[in-house]
């Protein structure tokens, strides 16, 4: 049974290294690699070779658990998703704006929970197979429940999805497509836990103003203190990002740019 995650870690490892080589290679719109995973913690000049490094790391590490039953492979692989999660998990406090970057363009939305999920997830399998007697070769012609139920949470827990089919559907960047009604992103808004968290520092519950920027809705309120209050909700997904920002009444009279000081789902 330890060997039963070694082909999902392979499959998974592979993914990631097609995603991102095809991401650097296209390019994709402005400023896209910015907000991916690895790239949004280096330089610009620096963001299309840090994913490709990330990318040679995983082939590596694929082709490792694939071939060889060598420890190194193994605990590599280990401290390689540990560290994912780390890196998530600062990227939703620190950079809630920021995709994940997992699976190249695809994984453009916001790190939420399920992102995080799946990569500790994915530490927890590469745990169980630490010490596995057979490659992940011999692993994948031995199918076993604990596999098939690894693979069902793993879909569970990647957003990808939505956005796969979201661009089979629409077939152009979230940014391109026409978003849902404001009156149904606001009522997603009041769904959420940010809007619960701080609905009752709001002197109304109407926004006073709303307006669009690529795949966001910015709702504006005020606080009792008279302060700019603006929520942001992600515009694609069942269960989209909600962020929050205080613009303080000392700031300058125009709202400045959108920076995020707490963020919830």
């Amino acid at each position: 049974m330890l060997e039963s995650q070694l082909p999902i870690l392979v499959v998974l490892l592979v993914l990631g290294t097609v995603a991102k080589v095809s991401t650097v290679r296209s390019g994709g719109e402005p400023g896209a690699l910015a907000r991916l995973g690895p790239a949004v913690l280096v330089p610009g000049h620096m963001q299309g070779p840090a994913l490709l490094f990330c990318a040679a790391g995983e082939l590596v590490l694929a082709a490792g658990l694939l071939l060889s039953t060598h420890t190194i492979f193994r605990w590599g692989t280990l401290a390689f998703f540990t560290m994912s999660t780390y890196v998530l998990l600062e990227l939703r406090r620190r950079r809630p704006d920021a995709g994940c970057g997992c699976f190249g363009e695809v994984s453009s939305a916001p790190v939420g929970l399920r992102s995080i999920g799946r990569t500790a997830l994915l530490a927890g399998m590469a745990a169980l197979s630490l010490w596995a007697p057979v490659t992940g070769w011999e692993a994948a012609t031995r199918p076993s429940w604990l596999m098939a139920a690894g693979v069902i949470a793993l879909l569970a827990l990647s957003p990808e999805i939505e956005e796969m089919i979201d661009r089979v559907r629409y077939r152009a960047p979230c940014e391109q497509r026409r978003g849902p009604a404001e009156s149904v992103t606001l009522a997603r808004l009041r769904e959420s836990g940010s809007w619960r968290a701080h609905r009752d520092e709001l002197t109304s519950a109407e926004p006073y103003d709303s307006w669009r920027e690529l795949c966001w809705r910015f709702f504006a309120f005020r606080n009792h203190e008279q302060d700019d209050v603006v929520f942001a909700v992600y515009l694609s997904g069942r269960r989209p990002a909600v962020r929050r920002a205080v613009v303080s009444v000392e700031d300058s009279g125009s709202l400045p740019e959108y920076t995020p000081v707490s963020a919830s789902r």
